[in-house]
């Protein structure tokens, strides 16, 4: 008589070829072809990128239909989840790089807009904690456009609100923030984000990801230093309201800071999603997370993993990068919680035994090593995702 061998399929996407109930659902076919006694338990995971959605609504969240703005202004069809008084929002879903109309990069123009509207639409419903997920994002507009749909205005020196966009910026003069304050008054706002980059710089956000965004290096140049005057901006305006409060409540401003809340330009992930994780922190005071941890969190991984054989998870490569808090790491690091081994699938992998054993992930199975042309992995990855599944079954003790 079969002892049945519980193995729980934690695969992120492989990105351009397959999705991760795709990965799950290959594997789990191969894994129950070789042996009968395996029971597979799929749970869809996100590092807080695209994705991150659909993890927590195959979670039990209520998905509630927002139509916003996309990168471009074009309206689009997204939503938030929700359950209770938590709410999770999904730049890439609204207005990422996945919503540009036929694909088409708009660097210069692309803005946050549309996350910023369904943000308000979740916490004009009632919610109280909003989960942030600003991975993929299209824009470089150092979340401009994001605070502008929950009630601020940016305006030039005429009075006039400035173009949508990161070039936009430029031109900004004044910034009003009133409205914001009284939207967000009672609200708790975390933001899942996996990069450490400060908003401007060589490793800023228009210099380190504005080229995947569409921008050459000219226009790389212009984003930074639109950037950085927004920057100047920002600090300006809070400075202006710590005073104002400090008068208010009758504080001796010379026995206080100025400055008021720190110039957050620099502060580890001020450049994520092209500076939307910078307004969060400096304009929002929200708290940014690691975005795979948030979304284990959410989805209730700690017990799903409880008691199972075999933690299976993976993406679509295996490198260094992955090793710098992905989805992946994050998984394997909720496996060795629970004391639950741990492998991993990929495309392709270019990590060695050792930097994979201080991963937490005990082998790596990869396309690669069955079909080495990896145009046609990706063209074509479930059949070989099949036999992965029949090896890690067959390995299985």
């Amino acid at each position: 008589m079969w002892l049945v061998v519980l193995v729980v399929v934690a695969s992120d996407k492989f990105k351009g070829s397959v999705g991760s109930d795709g990965v799950a659902a290959a594997l789990a076919e191969g894994m129950r072809r070789a042996r009968g006694d395996v029971v597979v338990d799929w749970v869809a995971v996100a590092d807080g990128g695209d994705g991150t959605l659909a993890a927590v609504v195959g979670a039990g969240f209520e998905f509630v239909p927002v139509t916003a703005a996309g990168p471009t202004g074009v309206p689009v069809r997204s939503g938030y989840a929700r359950r209770g008084d938590t709410a999770v929002v999904e730049l890439a879903d609204v207005c990422g790089l996945v919503r540009l109309p036929g694909g088409v990069p708009s660097p210069m123009a692309a803005s946050s807009r549309g996350v910023g509207e369904v943000l308000a639409a979740a916490i004009d419903d009632g919610c109280t904690r909003v989960i942030l997920g600003i991975g993929g994002s299209a824009s470089t507009d150092g979340g401009a456009g994001l605070i502008r749909a929950l009630g601020a205005r940016v305006l030039d020196a005429h009075g006039e609100e400035v173009p949508e966009g990161g070039a936009g910026l430029l031109a900004a003069e004044s910034l009003e923030l009133a409205a914001v304050r009284k939207r967000l008054q009672g609200v708790e706002l975390v933001v899942a984000c996996d990069v450490d980059n400060p908003l401007t710089g060589p490793t800023g956000a228009a210099a380190t990801y504005g080229p995947q965004k569409g921008a050459g290096p000219g226009e790389v140049e212009e984003l930074d230093s639109a950037l950085g005057h927004w920057a100047d901006l920002v600090a300006q305006t809070l400075s202006q309201e710590h005073r104002h409060t400090a008068r208010t409540a009758g504080v001796d401003l010379r026995s206080t800071s100025c400055v008021g809340r720190r110039d957050a330009r620099d502060a580890p992930g001020a450049g994520a999603a092209g500076g939307v994780g910078f307004a969060v922190l400096a304009v929002l005071d929200g708290e940014l997370q690691a975005g795979i941890g948030l979304v284990l969190e959410l989805v209730g991984f700690r017990e799903r993993v409880a008691g199972a054989d075999l933690l299976v998870t993976g993406e679509g490569k295996l490198d260094e990068q992955t090793l710098r808090g992905k989805a992946v790491v994050g998984v394997a690091a909720a496996g060795a919680a629970a004391d639950v081994p741990v492998v991993a699938v990929c495309g392709a992998n270019t990590l060695d035994g050792e930097r994979l054993r201080e991963a937490g992930i005990g082998k790596a199975y990869a396309l690669t090593d069955l079909e080495p042309d990896v145009r046609r992995c990706i063209a074509d990855p479930v059949p070989l995702l099949r036999l992965l599944g029949e090896q890690i079954a067959a390995d299985l003790r």
